[in-house]
């Protein structure tokens, strides 16, 4: 376990994801004072020499607030709609928070085919290192306004660890709602244990509930998908309370935080 943790520690290359629940208040209105947090946290470990990529939720929730909705819409073209109008507002808010730490951020919009596709991945993944070369801090999201699969079915979680793998990262952080993995819904299981490591994760599959805000479209089980998809290529991959950004600080210290993920170079026999 040693050697996992000074692998953290000397992380170069770290996705950083982070979801609606993270991003807003209960009543949908973005929480404003955790952007700004956020975008200084991130900012410094770029400027100490860190490679950092934020993949972000949200469009949806945020739309809901900046249209003043009484709810998340159920009908898909008019999340469209609510996304096209709260990733503007989305964008403006990071590039506005960002800037104030002297750090460029540069949107990249997402959908499956742009992965699945191999000349359009390798476009892709050509954009993502030119941004880093570059000293610019690629923000990425699900294109919603316009990808009705990733709307139905899909989840920036799964999104990150596909980043992740495909632009080499050496860390993937996914901020939720809850201080990790747990052996039961921690929100109406009062005696639930937090799992710090899990090296395996067939066994613990059946550990996880459904979504874990009513803001968002996330879960365990999707974060279970993300951790799957990160250890498989070689990552490894933490969960951690969102509502405490700055442990990435304790991450990078190499402390423990969270439920880590081992990827499988740690695995006996690797």
């Amino acid at each position: 376990m040693e050697n996992v943790y000074e692998e953290i520690k000397n992380a170069q290359r770290i996705v950083v994801k982070v979801g609606t629940s993270t991003l807003t208040y209960e009543t949908g209105k973005l929480n404003l004072k955790r952007m700004d947090r956020l975008a200084m946290i991130l900012s410094d470990l770029h400027n100490s020499g860190k490679e950092i990529i934020l993949v972000s939720s949200g469009a949806i929730g945020v739309g809901v607030g900046k249209l003043g909705l009484p709810e998340r819409p159920s009908e898909t073209r008019y999340k469209q709609a609510v996304a096209a109008a709260g990733q503007c507002e989305l964008m403006y808010l990071y590039d506005k928070f960002f800037s104030e730490y002297n750090n460029t951020v540069a949107q990249i919009l997402l959908t499956k085919e742009d992965i699945a596709i191999p000349r359009r991945k390798r476009n892709t993944q050509n954009t993502f290192n030119a941004l880093i070369e570059m000293g610019m801090i690629p923000i990425v999201n699900e294109n919603d306004t316009i990808a009705v699969d990733e709307i139905e079915f899909g989840d920036n979680d799964t999104l990150s660890a596909i980043v992740a793998d495909f632009v080499d990262a050496d860390l993937l952080v996914l901020f939720s709602d809850i201080d990790g993995f747990y052996d039961c819904d921690p929100h109406s299981c009062p005696d639930a244990s937090l799992i710090r490591t899990v090296y395996d994760i067939a066994p613990v599959r059946g550990l996880a509930g459904g979504v874990g805000s009513n803001r968002g479209t996330g879960g365990m089980i999707t974060k279970l998908d993300a951790a799957e998809l990160a250890t498989d290529a070689g990552i490894n991959m933490i969960i951690a309370n969102g509502n405490n950004v700055d442990s990435l600080y304790d991450i990078l210290d190499g402390k423990q935080v969270g439920t880590l993920f081992v990827s499988k170079n740690h695995m006996p026999g690797c």
